[in-house]
């Protein structure tokens, strides 16, 4: 089996999610990653907790399939060595604090006119520019920045998603852009500066709810466990405590929903006839979704649903994911090393059926630092 990147070298300087996952899903399809990490304890998530063998659940998750090499990019020697590497890299990734990479020389736009073959990719919080572009960004503060805050959780209880949509989304534009990146380098014969901003991307995630504002003026309100644009959409509790979520996102799909729970008067009221109108009587149309959800089982809820063609879930816990059927059955999970044993860790979303993918180990902290120095040395002093 092949691996699409197989020959690529990316080279980065890294922390927390956004860049991380970036180049551990180029890992996966076979780049060779080396992950350069400041000497005085490395990437500061390795150290969040310990519950992987010793490494943290944060930093195993992010790095498996890495080579980890620490240098002092501030001092003359490994910052010479560190462009040795670049000089022969395809890819530079980085996530350092506002203007970090410009005190050390190293700045997107001076690398670009050293290695024009680079492909540079330099994410921020704010992006270049404006009043924000000097300002630290983590998930919270770009989901507070964003808006996304606002329209989760309840009204006057605005809440965090729970997995750092801010930093994840930000990964997936660099991911995906890089791919864009080498595939226009193999046509042009050089590379690009890439610039991406985490409020840009959550100022894209938040798109509807953005028309909505601007053609209507007026802000949405947080709906729980539902989405402010779409009624009946939702969870509810069951007859044997469990909870089930289910709702309609087309007119038609609500026809087929009152014809399940036994209400097909319903297609006679008016001021429930439309999706917009059905948003304004969401209470109204949760009680009578919640009723009929409270006189049935799960399984009963899921199978009706199923019949009638509308879309239903289990809620589950993290518990429930990691021993989810559909993961185990189709076999998504794998097992990778980490320095302290071997850990089960999820294959890559997105593979062709004919590619492998990487299946690297967590790297200790500077476990490469060696070999890389031996391989980009110069002359006997290096």
């Amino acid at each position: 089996m092949s691996r699409p990147l197989d020959g690529i070298t990316v080279v980065s300087m890294e922390q927390a999610i956004s860049a991380p996952l970036a180049t551990r899903h180029l890992a996966d399809l076979g780049a060779r990653v080396i992950k350069v990490e400041q000497p005085r304890g490395g990437d500061s998530t390795r150290h969040y907790d310990s519950v992987v063998h010793g490494t943290s659940a944060h930093f195993t998750w992010l790095n498996y399939g890495k080579e980890s090499v620490a240098l002092d990019v501030r001092a003359d020697d490994d910052r010479a060595l560190l462009r040795r590497i670049l000089a022969g890299a395809d890819v530079f990734v980085s996530n350092l604090a506002p203007g970090a990479l410009g005190r050390l020389g190293l700045g997107p736009d001076t690398l670009y006119r050293e290695f024009p073959q680079l492909v540079i990719v330099d994410i921020s919080g704010y992006g270049r520019g404006g009043p924000l572009d000097h300002k630290r960004a983590y998930d919270l503060l770009v989901q507070a920045e964003g808006g996304v805050c606002s329209v989760t959780g309840f009204p006057g209880r605005p809440a965090k998603p729970g997995v750092p949509v801010a930093d994840i989304g930000t990964a997936m534009y660099v991911y995906s852009t890089v791919l864009a990146a080498l595939f226009e380098r193999e046509k042009t014969g050089t590379g690009a500066v890439i610039e991406i901003a985490m409020l840009d991307v959550i100022a894209e995630y938040m798109g509807f709810l953005l028309n909505g504002q601007i053609h209507t003026g007026t802000s949405p309100e947080p709906v729980g466990m539902g989405a402010p644009i779409v009624a009946p959409y939702s969870a509810y509790p069951t007859r044997d405590g469990q909870t089930a979520v289910l709702g309609t996102t087309s007119d038609r799909e609500w026809l087929r929903l009152i014809e399940m729970i036994g209400r097909p008067e319903l297609a006679d009221a008016e001021h429930l006839t439309r999706n917009e109108d059905r948003v304004a009587a969401r209470a109204e149309v949760d009680e009578i979704v919640g009723a009929w959800c409270a006189e049935h089982t799960l399984a009963e809820i899921q199978e009706c649903a199923d019949a009638a063609g509308i879309g239903n879930a289990r809620y589950n816990t993290v518990a429930d994911v990691v021993a989810h059927p559909q993961l185990k059955e189709r076999g998504r999970w794998r097992q990778i090393q980490t320095p302290g044993g071997p850990s089960p860790a999820l294959l890559p979303p997105g593979l062709a059926r004919h590619w492998e993918a990487g299946a690297g180990a967590v790297p200790a902290f500077g476990q490469h630092t060696d070999a890389v120095r031996a391989e980009f040395a110069v002359g006997p002093s290096a």
